[in-house]
């Protein structure tokens, strides 16, 4: 007799969570914590390149930004390329090439040597992040799906901060060159672990006689049972040419259209005013004759409120609408942001606001990165989670340079600060809107 076939889903979601599903999740938070050191470093060595090369802040902004612009092109380029080759080797592929390309950076002669390597490095990271949110997903059981990947999201807050304290480290013993070889190494270092430990989705080799092999390994490794058979899902409602459409076309397809619009208008928003925020909120406070020591304080309570936030909608998009959950997250950064330019001078209510404005916009943006990997059905999964981060980077591209210009344009910062919020709301409405579209339709069948 043959063996009844299971669904992946099935694997996942019917079973007590296995030692695979955690290792997965582990070297998922590797890989975006090594992302979040690559982020940090950057801003801890800039004193010392603008003392080497007698750079002006200026002259320091492009290379900050062709990282964050690599970021953007990458996410759009290995999306569709992590959806038709798999999760597993598009992050092996990203973690080689911004490993190279740090180590480039510490060679690198001139400022626009550096811009041109910054670029490379921040395309390779553009890969690592959305697949590791994508294959994390994928392997999360659906009862607490939300906390497990917000846990393992957790590993890039943890990279930013490790940053800092090697950075501290190496630079009195090998100045700013020492903090990029090590942003090179420890992806490299990373990158056999990955590919010898790192299983590839189920979901995404379901139904593709190439990886049949594969995902009988993958499948002993969760069950101890190789044998029994996977079975493809298609959805019910999924129209006869739905399994033949490119990533792209399912992202822009009746069923998802409308949705992604909104996913990328609330995830543009959030990425906006995080950046600017986050940018200048230091800038203001020292402005206020408050000094530098203080600001940093502060400015430390918005990933703060960041963490817990992202662990409290966690548990609620566990239980009831995700859409309404981060609806709710955005009402209340709205609120804390506009509150805080009022609060700047009350040394009290400004850690307050700032931490409330953490908790709830980085708190949503983190539970956003859940709720698209939940949205699109596998074959257009990496795709969609990567470039809805692409727009979101966009936003924070604008977000970064165009907080200067509303703090002069509004004169006090009271008023600044309640246009900052501005864009919040929409990505609120935005998150509403779907929720009240996709009201009890599961999205993601297969």
């Amino acid at each position: 007799m043959h063996a009844q076939a299971i669904t992946p889903h099935g694997v996942m979601d019917d079973r007590k969570t296995s030692s695979l599903q955690i290792l997965t999740l582990i070297l998922c938070f590797l890989v975006v914590a090594a992302d979040g050191f690559d982020v940090a470093s950057v801003g801890y060595v800039a004193p010392l390149l603008r003392k080497a090369w007698s750079l002006s802040p200026a002259q320091l902004g492009p290379i900050f930004g062709a990282g964050l612009f690599g970021l953007t092109v990458g996410s759009f380029l290995f999306g569709p390329l992590a959806d038709r080759i798999g999760r597993k080797r598009v992050i092996a592929i990203s973690l080689v090439l911004f490993g190279v390309g740090s180590l480039a950076c510490a060679y690198a002669s001139s400022p626009m040597w550096l811009i041109v390597l910054r670029f490379a490095t921040g395309a390779g990271l553009g890969g690592a992040m959305p697949n590791a949110i994508t294959l994390s997903s994928e392997f999360s059981p659906a009862r607490s799906r939300a906390l497990m990947v917000t846990l393992m999201f957790c590993g890039f807050t943890l990279g930013l901060a490790f940053g800092g304290a090697v950075a501290a480290l190496l630079i009195p013993a090998f100045g700013w060159k020492g903090v990029f070889i090590f942003g090179g190494v420890l992806p490299l270092l990373l990158t056999p672990i990955i590919w010898i430990w790192m299983p590839e989705s189920l979901r995404f080799m379901a139904g593709k006689p190439r990886y049949r092999r594969e995902s009988r390994e993958v499948l002993r490794r969760l069950t101890g049972d190789a044998d029994t058979p996977i079975e493809h899902v298609i959805p019910e409602d999924a129209n006869p040419g739905a399994i033949r459409e490119t990533a792209v076309g399912t992202l822009f397809s009746q069923r998802y259209r409308t949705g992604t619009l909104l996913l990328w208008l609330a995830f543009f928003c959030t990425l906006w005013v995080y950046y600017q925020v986050s940018s200048w909120l230091p800038t203001v406070i020292t402005g206020a004759g408050i000094e530098a020591s203080h600001a940093a304080r502060v400015g430390a309570m918005l990933p703060l409120g960041g963490t817990i936030g992202s662990l409290i909608n966690a548990r609620l998009m566990d239980r009831m609408n995700p859409f309404f959950v981060l609806a709710g997250s955005y009402a209340v950064a709205a609120v804390s942001i506009a509150l805080i330019g009022f609060s700047i001078n009350e040394p009290t209510w400004v850690y307050v606001t700032v931490f409330m404005a953490g908790l709830g916009l980085s708190g949503a943006q983190t539970g956003a990165n859940v709720l698209v990997a939940g949205f699109y059905t596998t074959a257009a999964r990496a795709t969609g989670v990567s470039w809805a981060l692409g727009v979101g980077r966009i936003g924070s591209i604008i977000g970064s340079m165009t907080g200067g210009v509303l703090l002069v344009a509004f004169h006090t910062v009271d008023a600044a600060f309640v246009v900052f919020a501005a864009p919040v709301v929409i990505a609120g409405i935005a998150m509403l809107a779907n929720g009240w579209l996709y009201r009890g339709r599961d999205t993601s069948q297969i």
